[in-house]
């Protein structure tokens, strides 16, 4: 931890002691091998000796004569013996050469062995040595054929398999990490096999057998193959040639644990400890940790917090803490859980100060050396430990607040205060930010706006903080001004606040202003790349402006984050259609019915979509799925309904029109397509009775009139003069009450059309049969849908003009339009008239044989 302080020794080094350095740049001519190209007697040598023939071999003795010949001819071409005489003496050629000769020379010694010449026939200088290594290696026998070399490199191919399957280990890749670990484990065994042929069983390396059985049992464990894994640890155990592999039971407690048999890993922990000396204080209190755990999994709190409290006594630190805290917390021991929380409060995280990183003006070099360590591996450990002991001391103090006092308000005022008086005083701002949200989570928003309101005059961060979560509340209450006033504030305070750049979105979307909220976003998303909430409203701002290519570029983006988000899902399909691409549409609304089969929305759409593609067979299954499992859809109900009348089904489409009159009551034409359902079925007498049920309820309704009035004409009852009075009286009130809203809509506006006046008096002056069509109409129109897909928005309720009915003692206009529409006629199925046959034999006798007996 002491790094800079180690830097600044070595920057200040060497300043006193230059003299120790001296003589280094003394030039030696002797060592200079950059002229050698342009020494005449190195390259004179060199040319001389290029191209020889090799020397003949010892078998022919070399005499004085031709020795002497030779030192004739070769004189004048400068050959130097070892002691550096130009001529060869006769007695050495009377000697004969031994050894082999028939490679390179050796270069120039500085003693020759008398009798003998250091230059054999042929041969020339040779500074490298190559042709003499070259044939020493045709001699030599291959080092791969020895035993040694075979062990030695059957040695070095387990290691690089162990290395191997660690990596694939530390990738994820589990099983190719075993398959590597149990190829070293083969070759392992073929390596002992070759070492006791070699007779070397003394030279067995138990490092490396204790390495492959020890990864072995490690990959087995990452693959959850348990008892394969605990099988090879008992190898390792019982082997008493292994040294301190007695350690190796933590490991298999830990597998015990994950099996969930608490008592026996406890008992594997226990036996660990034991294995572990007294000098190794640290891991045996890890050990000890990994037994309070199972206590605790097994529900023994006692037992655990002796465990924790002997931890926490002997080496302290926040995780035994928090652990010791939810021991006590099980138990409801109200003052042992506040000593508890202050042991942990107490614990030193042996991290710097983080003044060490803050850059001095006056030293460049310093700040060289903060922009390296800054951020480097050490900073970022120091980083994570201190964000793990901050959320375990806030979750401690929200596990608390309600228990150690009589409210939770005074618990977290408790945890507040000792939290100030503590090593962690940054994070009391944290925890009364926490207790806001908490007021919320107990949906008491007036004491978690008062505890926000407190932070507005502390340090920018917590007072950003405290304006983003008011901006955020009051836009929750639809508050609009005083959300975007928090969210100016949080701004004002930190203007990089991504949350407070969304929440300001926010209320510029909400007030319908598009185009700045978009600005905000990406202002949000400019300052975090992480920012979801701002990928997701730049999407929707991007829809509602009609730019559909970029919106639907944000939402891919957020796919990509969250493959299974069921609302970035229906985004994209819903751009999809409204771009035209229904095939994309389809398959991401089937791709969101896999997250959510049972949304009906969805079900809709799709049904909507392949109805539109003329597919009713899949159109009515999707609108059937969606009625499953939300009945009181209108538009579903009415499209199922509109469906078996087009299948001529009426019976099937009444128990539909029936449920969506119970959805509306207030609506008529449900019940009056209930009431033609059963007409066009045959079913008069329900059909009457439906209508004169939907007269009591609608005393004023001129169409069910109209087919009382009809009914009872063609089934002859005596009710029909009682009707066609009603009637009549319905359709003047009806007239009047139009003509009273079209005069007062002319008094309103102060002027009208001449036209307009033509068409309002005619509704007084008409024909019947015009009064009729008005109304026909006007309930069409009525019965039209607000909403779904083209096809659907069939006209259920057209027109039917049908025959006067005329009464002999009133004129009464019984016209009326059918709510479901012109009838289908019905194929012609009649039998048609026979032709006479004209009988072939009419004109000739029938003899005698040919009658009847």
């Amino acid at each position: 931890m002491n790094r800079l302080s180690m830097m600044e020794q070595v920057h200040l080094a060497g300043e006193d002691e230059d003299d120790l350095y001296s003589g280094y740049n003394d030039y030696n001519a002797t060592l200079d091998t950059e002229d050698l190209a342009n020494d005449e007697g190195f390259q004179h040598a060199v040319r001389t000796s290029h191209g020889r023939r090799p020397p003949p071999t010892a078998k022919i003795p070399l005499t004085g004569s031709v020795g002497a010949r030779l030192a004739t001819a070769k004189g004048q071409g400068g050959l130097v013996s070892s002691m550096g005489r130009n001529a060869m003496p006769s007695s050495m050629g009377a000697r004969p050469m031994t050894g082999a000769q028939d490679g390179a020379a050796r270069p120039m010694t500085a003693v020759r062995a008398a009798g003998y010449s250091s230059f054999s026939k042929g041969a020339g200088f040779d500074p490298m040595n190559q042709a003499q290594a070259q044939s020493g290696a045709q001699l030599e026998t291959k080092p791969e054929d020895t035993p040694e070399e075979k062990i030695k490199q059957l040695e070095k191919k387990v290691n690089e398999l162990i290395e191997e399957s660690c990596f694939a280990n530390s990738r994820a890749e589990y099983q190719l990490a075993l398959e590597k670990a149990k190829e070293a484990g083969r070759k392992e065994r073929v390596l002992v096999r070759l070492r006791e042929q070699a007779a070397s069983v003394d030279q067995v390396n138990l490092d490396l057998t204790y390495s492959v059985l020890f990864n072995l049992a490690n990959q087995y464990a990452a693959n959850e193959m348990y008892a394969e894994a605990l099988n090879t640890y008992q190898v390792i155990v019982k082997n008493k040639m292994f040294t301190n592999a007695g350690r190796l039971k933590v490991n298999m407690g830990n597998i015990y644990f994950k099996q969930k048999n608490y008592p026996k890993a406890i008992k594997f922990y226990r036996m660990a400890v034991d294995q572990v000396p007294n000098t190794h204080k640290y891991m045996r209190l890890k050990i000890m940790q990994n037994v309070g755990i199972a206590f605790v999994k097994l529900g023994q709190y006692n037992d655990a917090i002796t465990t924790f409290e002997h931890i926490m006594g002997e080496q302290p630190d926040v995780k035994t803490g928090f652990n010791l805290v939810l021991c006590y917390f099980a138990l409801g021991d109200r003052e042992k859980m506040k000593k508890a929380f202050q042991k942990m409060l107490a614990c030193d995280l042996k991290i710097d100060e983080e003044d060490k990183y803050l850059p001095h003006n006056d030293d460049k070099n310093y700040n060289l050396i903060l922009e390296v360590i800054k951020n480097d591996a050490l900073r970022r450990r120091e980083k994570e430990k201190k964000l793990a002991a901050e959320r375990n001391i806030k979750t401690a103090a929200k596990m608390m607040a309600p228990t150690i006092e009589s409210s939770f308000a005074a618990g977290y005022d408790w945890c507040v205060d000792q939290v100030k008086t503590s090593n962690f005083v940054e994070l009391s701002h944290d925890l009364e930010i926490d207790k806001a949200l908490m007021y919320l989570r107990q949906k008491d928003f007036h004491q978690a706006v008062e505890t926000l309101k407190s932070f507005e005059k502390k340090d920018s961060k917590v007072a950003s903080t405290a304006a983003t979560n008011l901006s955020f509340l009051y836009f929750l209450e639809s508050d609009l001004t005083q959300a975007d006033r928090y969210a100016e504030v949080a701004l004002q305070a930190d203007r990089y606040n991504p949350s407070a750049l969304v929440n300001k979105g926010n209320c510029l979307f909400a007030k319908a202003d598009y185009e700045k909220a978009r600005e905000y976003y990406k202002e949000a998303l400019q300052n975090d790349s992480s920012c979801i909430e701002a990928l997701y409203n730049l999407g929707l701002a991007y829809k509602l402006i009609g730019r559909l290519e970029d919106s639907l570029d944000c939402f891919f983006k957020l796919h990509a984050i969250f493959r299974n988000n069921a609302q970035v899902m229906y985004q994209l399909a819903d751009i999809h259609e409204q771009l035209g691409d229904t095939t994309q549409a389809t398959e991401w609304f089937m791709q969101l019915i896999g997250v959510v089969p049972t949304d009906p929305t969805v079900l809709a759409r799709l049904g909507e979509i392949y109805d539109n593609d003329g597919d009713k067979s899949q159109a009515f299954q999707y609108h059937y799925d969606s009625y499953r499992y939300f009945p009181s859809n209108i538009e579903v109900i009415e499209w199922l309904g509109a469906y078996y009348i087009d299948s001529q089904f009426c019976e099937k489409a009444i128990s539909y029109f029936e449920r969506a009159a119970i959805v509306e009551p207030t609506q008529v034409k449900w019940q009056l397509m209930v009431a033609s359902c059963h007409r066009r079925s045959g079913n008069y007498q329900q059909a009457l009775e439906t209508y004169k049920s939907i007269h009591r309820k609608f005393p004023d309704n001129v169409e069910c009139l109209k087919f009382l009035v009809r009914l009872c004409t063609d089934l002859g009852l005596k009710e029909t003069q009682e009707y066609a009075t009603k009637l009549k009286k319905a359709e003047k009130q009806k007239e009047l009450k139009e003509q009273r809203a079209s005069s007062g809509s002319r008094r309103g506006s102060g002027r009208r059309k001449e036209g307009r006046d033509g068409s309002a008096g005619s509704g007084i002056g008409g024909s019947p049969k015009d009064s009729s069509s008005r109304a026909g109409s006007a309930i069409s129109s009525a019965g039209h849908r607000s909403g779904g897909s083209a096809s659907r928005r069939r006209q259920l309720l057209d027109e039917e003009d049908g025959d006067l009915f005329q009464n002999t003692k009133q004129d009464v206009d019984a016209t009326y339009a059918d709510p479901l529409g012109p009838q289908v006629e019905r194929p012609k199925t009649a039998a048609r008239k026979r032709e006479p046959v004209e009988d072939e034999f009419a004109d000739e006798e029938l003899g005698d044989d040919l009658l009847p007996d």
